[in-house]
């Protein structure tokens, strides 16, 4: 695996400015936690040991006790304590791990009448972090013959020019997709270079990450488009960008919780709510591999959480994606619950009635894993290890078992984010990477 960066200092300043959950913006307190391994990875059988700093005000707290936790990943805790800091600092032994997975200390200070909370994970032998999740025998199958029937339907949408997301620089336009022949459609973003060229540019993909939402700003990512590529931005639930908030809180109340939609049908294989989603992604790839702008050579799956996820399930499925770039990837190693470790957002094992075996049997011809075992695409992915909605263990669980050309940006300290220097990043490895 090729590492970049671990880089504390650097990652404090931009963690600082991106309001982060561990170094929040404008606030009294400050903790910084270092462990006695740069990289914060060790292997099984070593004892790992950090260092707890806490400031407030900028001023070291001297005599304060800092109570902790320490359990596996996602998982409760086994061991509690508490250590009184002495000039600011203190030290917390985090023990050791008997298989690959990740250790969590979780603190807490008390300060008047406010609880002060932090966390940080350190892994162990995460080379060797294999998915709880294994491959059905019908798998490939099962897609092959959804892939045909979707191919069988003609490919049609509608394209309307978008004045107000249009620059001197780019062209956007609102498309509409139907994705089945129920006529179930996404809606999404294209945007273009400005006076695209006929067969001169990469396309990229990109799926949002989880909710019920529309496309709020789409020309936060018009870099993309000022760089060459045409991108196309889409959400999956047939929910029209240009409604008025009204509609859109009316139909999104409708839905329930916000990930409700990750539960509908997961029974049956062949009616889970995922699955137009998944297919839906391919459709896309048909439309922008339509374009006559398009290259002919360089198709590109990008995204985030779900986002990511599902960059690495159109990869899976689709031979004509050429690079993949998934930052934190959900909806991976979902049935990990039942390994009594990390499992992948949703965290199906927090909603009851959501573990039982035909459930748990749907999951795996839709988890992450094992569309990243078929991915052939160039593939590069980046994770934090303090992230507790996508979890290190299920990001190194996919990354693991990736036979395609790899590479991974990890970024120790984040949680369920990235910073703009990261996603930036992202687009130039895709610019380095073009056929």
């Amino acid at each position: 695996m090729k590492r970049f960066g671990f880089l504390l200092c650097g990652m404090l300043l931009l963690c600082l400015g991106a309001k982060a959950e561990n170094y929040p913006y404008r606030s009294d307190v400050l903790w910084v936690t270092v462990p006695d391994h740069a990289d914060w990875l060790y292997e099984i059988g070593e004892k790992a040991t950090i260092e707890v700093q806490f400031y407030q005000y900028g001023i070291p707290q001297d005599g304060v006790t800092v109570h902790y936790e320490i359990g596996n990943d996602l998982m409760p805790a086994d061991a509690k304590g508490e250590v009184v800091l002495k000039r600011g600092k203190a030290t917390i032994v985090m023990g050791t791990m008997k298989e690959p997975g990740f250790r969590d200390c979780r603190m807490s200070v008390k300060l008047g009448n406010q609880t002060y909370k932090h966390h940080i994970k350190v892994g162990f032998s995460v080379d060797k972090i294999q998915p709880y999740t294994q491959m059905p025998t019908d798998f490939e199958a099962f897609w092959q013959k959804n892939k045909e029937e979707l191919a069988a339907l003609p490919l049609t949408y509608t394209k309307e020019r978008v004045e107000e997301y249009c620059t001197e620089t780019t062209d956007c336009y609102l498309i509409k997709l139907p994705v089945n022949k129920r006529g179930q459609a996404v809606y999404g973003y294209l945007t273009y270079p400005k006076h695209a060229q006929k067969g001169s540019h990469p396309v990229v993909l990109c799926p949002p990450g989880a909710g019920i939402k529309t496309i709020k700003e789409p020309m936060r990512n018009r870099y993309y488009a000022e760089q060459g590529c045409i991108r196309l931005e889409i959400e999956i639930h047939g929910l029209n960008p240009t409604m008025t908030p009204e509609e859109f809180k009316e139909i999104s109340t409708a839905f329930g919780h916000e990930s409700n939609y990750l539960n509908i049908n997961l029974e049956n294989k062949d009616n889970y709510y995922m699955k137009r989603v998944y297919l839906a992604c391919v459709r896309s790839i048909d439309l922008l591999t339509s374009l006559p702008e398009w290259d002919g050579r360089n198709v590109i799956v990008q995204g985030g959480s779900q986002g990511g996820g599902l960059a690495l399930v159109t990869a899976g499925l689709d031979e004509r994606v050429t690079q993949c770039v998934a930052n934190h990837p959900a909806l991976s190693d979902m049935a990990g619950f039942e390994a009594g470790r990390a499992d992948g957002y949703p965290h199906f094992s927090r909603t009851p009635g959501m573990t039982t075996s035909d459930k748990v049997k749907t999951m795996a011809y839709y988890d992450v894993v094992n569309f990243a075992r078929l991915v052939k695409a160039e593939t590069y992915l980046t994770w934090g290890f303090n992230d507790d909605v996508c979890t290190p263990t299920t990001s190194y669980a996919t990354y693991n078992v990736l036979t395609c050309p790899k590479e991974a940006l990890i970024t120790p300290i984040n949680e369920h984010w990235t910073t703009d220097v990261t996603a930036r990043g992202q687009l130039a490895w895709i610019l380095k990477h073009l056929k």
